[in-house]
């Protein structure tokens, strides 16, 4: 096996994945979104929350365009590009991914067009129904992804014959024992990543002095929503990291640098991880807070990376530096949160024109602190694509370097392409705002007394 091919595959499926990603995280958080808009619309016959509705469906209706387009490449990816991989896994993780096609992205798919043109021709209630169940799909198909993800990082109710994994017992492979923690991080990631480009959009209309009203709502909508979601993460996360040190406890000690097993352990603020020296160079770290931290104990014990062969550590330096990229992006999506609710308590939220700029920059952090986290998670599990069970190297296809090297030029062609695509449109449709014209539907006397109060 030549390095060149298995460095540069996982470099193509690393592009593919983390660009198709953004899309899917967007459309995670911008439906429940618009379910709170149309039951506020639905039952308070509230016409600004219909024109925020609007808006922001066809937000979404891009977004899950890209989304479909971008992810398609993937599955055609693991036959290509990962053949071996696929043969290994395939009787397991093949019904996981066809589950998602079937359960989600037909729910999606089928409900999407009644979202977005259903308003004058289906009654209130089957249009809220249709709205709920766009939504309801981005969750079953975030379940089935990160329940086969999950499996691969904690694989369980399974053997292997002949050489290939067989499924057991379903319930324990789908929940095996890291899905319910990652699930939920990446569930709350995307409302709050969502949040805050929702709360930077408006932010940008509120300084510039346009759709103030619908501004205002909108802003006042995301840093909810923020504040409920940045602290929520930080205990999800929390007890993530409890779940990873029990069953991968190399992943965590790659995110710490710790090369030696320590009790108590420190925690590593910064340092720079030298993987062949096996130690840190400029170290700052703080006694005792590690083990606070990943143990919850002052004198907890952390193993360190020297209790594996060096073939078995992940990189170091990728991880440590993700891994703290995420965690003070977090931190700063609670500072937010916390002075949006500050400021609300005070009467200055839509005045203190500093912190609608503050908005306005942080807006795209939620998804670089999403692609950190997910780093931190495939390149902490190195060098194994199935933990324990099938080593990375083992699962890349038998390819011609130059053939993996084209392919990904050309990916990176194309998906540049369809990223400035998506770009313009989207920057067109935060440009032109709101859409004032179009007429809400009228509830009839009858549907008064049956979709809503009367």
């Amino acid at each position: 096996m030549d390095l060149d091919v298995l460095l540069l595959s996982r470099l193509q499926f690393a592009f593919t994945i983390g660009f198709h990603i953004l899309f899917p995280a967007l459309t995670i958080g911008l439906g429940l979104f618009l379910v709170v808009l149309e039951a506020q619309w639905f039952f308070r016959r509230d016409e600004l929350a219909y024109r925020l509705l609007r808006f922001w469906a066809g937000i979404f209706a891009l977004a899950f365009g890209v989304g479909v387009v971008s992810g398609l490449v993937l599955s055609y990816q693991l036959g290509t590009n990962w053949s071996r991989f696929s043969t290994f896994t395939g009787n397991l993780l093949g019904p996981i991914i066809s589950y998602e096609v079937l359960t989600a992205f037909f729910l999606e798919a089928g409900f999407l067009g009644i979202l977005l043109f259903g308003w004058h021709r289906v009654s209130p209630r089957v249009h809220f129904f249709a709205t709920g169940m766009v939504a309801l799909g981005t969750i079953i198909s975030a379940f089935w992804i990160l329940a086969g993800n999950s499996w691969m990082q904690t694989p369980a109710g399974f053997a292997v014959e002949n050489g290939r994994v067989v499924a057991t017992d379903w319930w324990a492979a789908v929940f095996n024992p890291s899905f319910p923690y990652r699930f939920a991080h990446m569930v709350v990631a995307c409302l709050l990543s969502t949040s805050l480009v929702v709360g930077g959009i408006a932010a940008w209309y509120l300084l510039k002095g346009v759709h103030e009203e619908f501004a205002r709502r909108a802003f006042s909508l995301a840093l909810w929503m923020a504040l409920l979601a940045a602290p929520a993460q930080v205990v999800i996360g929390d007890l993530h990291g409890l779940n990873t040190l029990q069953h991968q406890p190399v992943k965590v000690a790659a995110m710490e640098a710790l090369w030696e097993t320590g009790a108590p352990a420190p925690f590593v603020v910064f340092a720079i991880p030298d993987q062949q020296a096996e130690r840190n160079h400029a170290e700052f770290s703080i006694p005792h807070l590690g083990s606070l931290i990943l143990t919850h104990s002052l004198d907890g014990a952390v193993k360190g990376l020297k209790e594996v062969p060096p073939r078995d550590r992940p990189p170091v330096a990728i991880v440590f530096f993700a891994f703290r990229l995420m965690v003070a992006l977090g931190m700063l999506f609670v500072l937010v949160a916390a002075l949006g609710l500050w400021l609300r308590m005070r009467g200055g939220l839509y005045r203190a024109r500093w912190f609608q700029r503050l908005c306005v920059a942080v807006s795209p952090l939620g998804f670089v602190a999403l692609l950190a986290g997910w780093t931190v998670t495939e390149v902490g599990r190195q060098p194994w694509v199935v933990y324990g069970l099938q080593r990375t190297a083992d699962g890349v296809s038998l390819l011609p370097a130059g053939s993996v090297a084209a392919t990904l030029a050309l990916f990176l062609l194309a998906y540049t392409v369809l990223m400035t695509a998506f770009l313009i449109f989207f920057f067109r449709m935060v440009r032109r705002g709101p859409d004032y014209v179009a007429e809400p539907p009228h509830f009839q006397d009858k549907a008064r007394t049956l979709y809503g109060r009367a």
